[in-house]
């Protein structure tokens, strides 16, 4: 055996060290988009979460005229940094529904009452499947619904004030 192969297996060792480094330090996905950006809505039917508003189906969705998709809960701090942006949106004449994953009726209705209720319609999400069913992977995630019920755009994150006319531009142009 020639002397070469003999330091193979620590070349070997230092590549997959210097993989596994450099994999650990590399900036990673952070995020899960949803494969149903641009596609219909999948059917769904929620019951009402807070007393005095409506739940949300699919066809609450599909009216011809765009809105938002907000999917919240009251346990998600990011959410409430959001709520103030939501309030400026539906000030701007958005009709904004919500999707309440994980929670209860009380916790969501004192949620709404401290931090602002913007949504036309909640609907109660408990066991997470609409939220699933819209490839939506965390809270806040913020939905562009065309006219006809489909996806038009996903906002991912707290919506922040610089996000504001990202998002009225994207309801524009889902008309």
């Amino acid at each position: 055996m020639s002397r070469w192969k003999l330091w193979l297996p620590l070349i070997g060792f230092a590549a997959l060290i210097s993989v596994a480094i450099f994999g650990l330090r590399g900036p990673g996905e952070a995020v899960v988009k949803s494969a149903l950006v641009g596609k219909p809505l999948p059917e769904f039917a929620l019951p009402a979460m807070v007393q005095g508003k409506s739940g949300l189906t699919r066809a609450d969705l599909a009216t011809g005229k765009p809105r938002l998709l907000n999917v919240f809960a009251s346990w998600c701090v990011p959410c409430i940094a959001e709520a103030p942006q939501l309030m400026k949106l539906k000030a701007a004449g958005v009709q904004i529904d919500a999707v309440a994953i994980a929670d209860t009726p009380e916790a969501v209705a004192t949620f709404l009452s401290r931090h602002g209720d913007p949504y036309a319609r909640v609907g109660d999400d408990r066991q997470r499947a609409v939220q699933i069913g819209l490839g939506s992977s965390g809270v806040p995630e913020t939905f562009v619904i065309d006219g006809q019920g489909r996806i038009a755009m996903q906002h991912i994150g707290d919506i922040r004030e610089d996000d504001v006319p990202k998002l009225l531009a994207a309801l524009e142009a889902a008309r």
